[in-house]
């Protein structure tokens, strides 16, 4: 593989059961390009080791007055020079191509785990977390995996130069033979307590990240409420622990490094005492202590890539094992256990089947206008991703720190507990392929994401083309953002759908971004739309006429809206209200009002003590919807 093959066609299935394993399947997945930065980095570190042979070679020649075996050493240095080059040239280009072949998989594997998992991603998985894994987590991997060739090579070296010694100068070479190994063991008893060091450093620095992300998410509300200071303190504080974990993590590694020199440096006296005495007893000759110094010397360099080494482990471990995580996620769980042995994809269902969930007995019928309502709104968000076939197990659900409790008390209470999927037609969602369980059922959550770029961009998703943006627009309400569109738009641009939208839609108002995205979810023309609260940020008037055109445009398909607005609740052909988990009532939206005091209070926002009394005259409120509807 070369850098410029990538991105990799299929960048395969990682084995994400924990992050050692996770490092050995992308070493195995690029062993032609570490045996090709191993073969390099021999040449380059033989090299290296053969130097100090040239050199005696040559001081033996000027003593003896040999010319000729000092232009053969003079020649050997040459080829020497050349290797040495040729080798850390070659080693560095392979060595960064295995890093960045590394760090290009990771990538691409946590892409296509965050197109799979969507919104529900940061349900299981802190936002904080997913943004370090994909930046610079990615980085100490591809480190890691590029640094053990390279390792191998100096190890090569290494053993090459301590048998040389032991044939050259025996006396000196035993000595260099067993101090050796200690320097390159001497770190190992400091490890432990680096790797947790660093360990800790990144599980900060994590926090840190998480912290900043969801700051910089919420700045608008935060700037309204006046906290920006509040969360700025705490990011201080967080900042600063990451400094202080880093600072002593660094005083570990800076004890580690000084060991490196000062034990090697030791080996240098020890050598140069021991073969001075050596040569004055006449035992080896002046060029065999020389070549004898060198190479003590010369081993100075490849054994820092032990050192390099146990780095890269140390802060790639929990790099890794924190991608191992996010790719371990599945789109389901209960699927893979239900299903271990499926091998075929399930044929998708008929057009015209309904939408059912057998775990809260939801029914949505094919055709129709359904509406649920739920008075805990993370019950809607959960039920919403149920809905689409991304269902998250209440494991999954306390890792990501969700409030289950409700819901898994509701299932333990009526044995819907471990439930199957939900049906589509009687096709459960979640064993259907992720294109096609995409392409039937889209869930359009509470807090859309609009990207940078033109209008005209933003509505170029796969869609069936029956719905037009024009028509889109319009039945989501989207003049005035034309017209803002258009008004901010530079000179020349005369039509709003090539008007820039900013990242995140931030020049827009909560209001306007949330219809540009039911727009772009209507275009789609889904069989199944699923969308929670789609007109929460939009005043009563423009909402009463969104639900009339959601309603027109989606007539004969199957929309299911998650909400508590009786503007948008009065629209729909039928009314579904969860308590506890589980269907309790079904209706229109003024027969509920009527006869379901439990219905009534979400949607009402009826007190206790309102419940208490009793309301049984709605005339009010119905006199109200009616005169809506009509100016509408």
């Amino acid at each position: 593989m070369q850098i410029s093959d990538l991105p990799y066609p299929d960048p395969g299935v990682p084995d994400a059961r924990s992050g050692p394993r996770f490092l050995l399947w992308l070493g195995r997945g690029q062993l032609g390009g570490q045996a090709k930065s191993l073969c390099w980095g021999m040449l380059h570190f033989t090299g290296v080791a053969a130097l100090p042979y040239a050199v005696g070679l040559g001081v033996d020649a000027v003593v003896d007055h040999e010319p000729n075996r000092l232009l053969l050493a003079g020649a050997l240095l040459l080829v020497i020079g050349v290797a040495i080059s040729v080798g850390d040239s070659m080693l560095h280009r392979t060595a960064v191509t295995n890093w960045i072949t590394a760090a290009a998989r990771v990538q691409q594997l946590l892409a296509r785990k965050t197109a799979e998992l969507g919104s529900a991603l940061t349900r299981r998985v802190a936002a904080g977390e997913v943004v370090a894994v994909s930046t610079g987590d990615v980085e100490k991997i591809g480190w890691f995996v590029e640094a053990v060739s390279r390792f191998l090579a100096a190890l090569f070296s290494v053993v090459l130069v301590c048998v040389g010694l032991l044939f050259l100068a025996p006396e000196l070479g035993v000595v260099v033979a067993v101090g050796v190994p200690l320097i390159a063991l001497s770190p190992l008893p400091l490890l432990p307590r680096a790797t947790r060091r660093a360990d800790v450093q990144r599980e900060k620095a994590g926090k840190a990240t998480e912290l900043a992300s969801d700051t910089v998410a919420g700045l608008r509300v935060l700037r309204g409420i006046g906290g920006e200071e509040l969360f700025l303190g705490r990011y201080r504080e967080a900042s600063q622990q990451v400094r202080e974990a880093a600072v002593r993590s660094a005083r570990m590694w800076a004890l580690i490094s000084a060991i490196q020199v000062v034990l090697p440096g030791a080996l240098m006296i020890t050598v140069v005492w021991y073969g001075a005495t050596l040569v004055s007893d006449g035992r080896i000759a002046v060029g065999e202590l020389v070549a004898v110094f060198s190479a003590v010397a010369t081993l100075l360099y490849p054994l820092r890539h032990f050192q390099e080494i146990a780095m890269a482990y140390s802060f790639s471990r929990p790099s890794a094992k924190r991608a191992a995580r996010v790719l371990s996620l599945n789109r389901t769980d209960a699927v893979a256990a239900e299903h271990p042995a499926r091998t075929e994809p399930v044929r998708a269902p008929a057009p015209g089947g309904d939408l059912y969930d057998p775990r809260t007995g939801l029914l949505a019928p094919a055709g129709r206008f359904t509406a649920v309502v739920c008075g805990d709104p993370d019950l809607a968000g959960r039920l919403a991703e149920r809905l689409g076939g991304h269902a998250m197990d209440e494991a999954a659900a306390s890792d990501a720190g969700a409030d289950v409790s409700a819901e898994a008390t509701a299932e333990a209470a009526t044995g819907t507990a471990g439930a199957p999927s939900v049906l589509l037609g009687g096709v459960a969602l979640d064993e259907l392929e992720l294109d096609t369980a995409r392409t039937l059922v889209l869930v359009q959550d509470k807090d859309p994401v609009l990207l940078s770029g033109t209008l005209r961009e933003l509505f170029d998703v796969p869609a069936s083309g029956a719905v037009e943006s024009a028509a889109a627009l319009g039945a989501a309400q989207c003049a005035d953002v034309l017209d803002a569109l258009l008004q901010s738009a530079p000179d020349g641009v005369e039509d709003p759908m090539d008007a820039r939208i900013t990242e995140r839609g931030r020049s827009l108002s909560g209001g306007q971004r949330q219809r540009l995205a039911l727009a772009r979810s209507l275009v789609t023309d889904p069989e199944v739309l699923v969308l929670d609260e789609p007109t929460s940020a939009v005043d009563s008037h423009t909402e009463a006429r969104i639900a009339d055109g959601i309603g027109a445009l989606r007539a004969g398909r199957t929309t299911v809206v998650l909400a508590s607005s009786p503007l948008l609740l009065d629209r729909a052909d039928r009314v579904v209200l969860i308590d506890g988990g589980t269907v309790a009532a079904v209706g229109t939206h003024r027969e509920l009002l009527r006869r379901e005091p439990r219905y009534r209070a979400v949607v009402t926002r009826e007190t206790d003590e309102e419940q208490r009394l009793g309301r049984p005259e709605l005339t009010e409120l119905e006199e109200v919807l009616t005169e809506i509807e009509e100016s509408a």
